[in-house]
């Protein structure tokens, strides 16, 4: 009777809020190869190293994790997480680098006076802030993809809409990274917030800190271009 119960109060429990099956990986491992294939296409002046470094890295940590958990983002191992967080630390290293170095050579007039390897460039850097906030978004939230598979912290870092309206919403619906690239998308276009909230003070200042990146970004390479036009 009891077990019966316990199923019965697991049902009227939403996903995102309960032990899963865990996500699958595959998302958020085109999103890290895609930001590994950006890195290795940027111009030379915007590169941390040599051209094959940063990829290769990101690539080696890559395969030690998809060796180590396959298909569903559900093992829990310290040194996975480590691992994990190397790598998101990899790709955010390779961002800063590419926006420091796009944005000084902005303000002292040394990248290419060519408007539309400037637009290219510029372009190529913010579709990397995007990809990678998403992917901190996602590798943080909750403490990562295997802990909120096993519903270890009960308070979101996000608030989703559909956790404001369960009623209208699929139970078994958790946040996968699909939904983290949007809130990614939306706070570099917006430059804030838009239906997704931050409730913890790190999921607030990550968001302020890439709309800061966006914005800079965004408003010196459309500043250079017309100035090349003209």
């Amino acid at each position: 009777m009891s077990t019966a119960g316990n199923d019965t109060d697991d049902d009227q429990v939403p996903a995102w809020a309960r032990k899963t099956a865990g996500e699958s990986r595959w998302a958020a491992t085109a999103a890290i190869i895609g930001i590994l294939v950006v890195q290795f296409f940027l111009p030379r002046e915007f590169e941390a190293g040599p051209r094959w470094l940063v990829p290769s890295i990101g690539l080696a940590l890559l395969v030690i994790l998809a060796i180590a958990n396959p298909i569903r983002l559900d093992r829990e191992e310290i040194w996975l997480r480590r691992l994990s967080l190397l790598l998101m630390a990899v790709l955010g290293f390779a961002l800063v680098w590419s926006v420091y170095h796009l944005v000084l050579g902005l303000i002292h007039g040394t990248v290419s006076d060519n408007a539309a390897g400037l637009l290219t460039s510029g372009g190529a850097v913010w579709l990397s802030n995007v990809l990678v906030f998403a992917l901190w978004y996602w590798d943080f939230d909750r403490g990562g993809p295997a802990a909120r598979a096993h519903a270890r912290k009960p308070y979101p870092d996000f608030l989703w809409v559909q956790m404001q309206n369960p009623d209208l919403t699929d139970p078994e619906w958790e946040p996968q990274f699909p939904d983290y690239l949007y809130l990614s998308f939306t706070n570099a276009t917006a430059f804030s917030p838009t239906d997704v909230m931050p409730m913890s003070r790190w999921a607030k200042t990550l968001m302020m800190v890439q709309s800061a990146v966006s914005l800079i970004t965004v408003s010196l390479v459309i500043a250079r271009a017309v100035n090349v036009l003209k």
